[in-house]
């Protein structure tokens, strides 16, 4: 029996207008580190931020590029043989700290490997010189861009040392479209002294910019972060529930091409401090499906 197709565009559909076969994520570490971790423009990274909750068992920084890549490839591989895939270079800012002929060879060197037929370059919107962009159309095989966007409010990233503005996101947007390239944004809601109607308006900025896909988080508080240190009394306590009746408001507002990568972060669950749902994207769609309906 087909499933139902979801009342929003999803990520899959997306991939389908690039890529003939289903595909999957591998991600890479690279080693590269972040502006606003190693001096460039601040210290201490994001507030929420820790890479290992979301970097993959097989990504070892000692490890070159096609070694990652092909540990992964057995990862997936035992359970889907028939399986393409996409160099996902995922961990830290992925553009930061080398230069373009540098990172072309590290792109190359992905798309040596068999059965990978792309590649995701996730970054931040200011770390993406035009020599790069002006470069990327030149490799063999489709290349996505994703962004790391957080909030459109400036007081927000602010707070939260994100050390970039929303006009940089815009600008990066603007250029990574006009160099041909699917891009897409990377958003969290629920960060400190954001309200429901702030998260929305970030909604209705995006769907002003020539995006393809946007990948939401909920605010997670794990441990050995800054914020976990001094946790601010000015943040929304969802549930699964109200959560859910937030993105079923996003869902409404947000530009129907524009497809939806996914609403929920998913970390260790021994890296979590609040909130503790213990719920995976796919058990969290029917929820928000429900929230649309009523």
């Amino acid at each position: 029996m087909n499933p139902q197709p979801l009342p929003w565009r999803d990520y899959a559909a997306f991939l389908a207008t690039l890529f003939p076969g289903k595909m999957q994520k591998l991600a890479v570490n690279a080693g590269f580190t972040c502006p606003n971790r190693d001096g460039s423009i601040g210290r201490g990274g994001c507030i929420y931020c820790t890479n290992t909750s979301f970097s993959p068992a097989y990504c070892h920084q000692q490890q070159s590029v096609a070694t990652q890549l092909e540990e992964g490839k057995r990862f997936f591989g035992k359970k889907y043989p028939s399986m393409r895939y996409l160099a996902y270079f995922q961990s830290y800012t992925s553009t930061h700290g080398s230069d373009t002929a540098t990172l072309m060879q590290l792109y190359r060197e992905a798309l040596s490997v068999s059965g990978i037929d792309g590649i995701i370059i996730s970054t931040r919107p200011d770390c993406l010189p035009q020599q790069l962009l002006d470069a990327l159309p030149s490799l063999p095989a489709k290349v996505i861009i994703e962004l790391g966007a957080e909030s459109s409010h400036d007081t927000t990233l602010l707070r939260i040392n994100r050390c970039h503005t929303w006009s940089q996101t815009v600008d990066a947007v603007t250029r990574i479209n006009a160099a041909g390239i699917p891009v897409g944004l990377h958003l969290i809601n629920g960060l400190p002294g954001e309200t429901t109607d702030m998260m929305l308006d970030t909604v209705d900025a995006i769907n002003s910019l020539p995006i393809s896909t946007v990948k939401f988080h909920h605010l997670q508080i794990l441990r050995g972060t800054p914020i976990s240190r001094h946790i601010p009394d000015d943040i929304i306590s969802f549930t699964p529930q109200s959560y859910a009746t937030l993105c079923a408001e996003i869902v409404r507002r947000l530009r129907p091409d524009i497809a939806i990568d996914r609403f929920l972060a998913q970390s260790p669950p021994g890296m979590v401090i609040s909130p503790r749902w213990d719920i995976k994207n796919y058990q969290f769609t029917p929820l928000v499906i429900k929230a649309l309906a009523r």
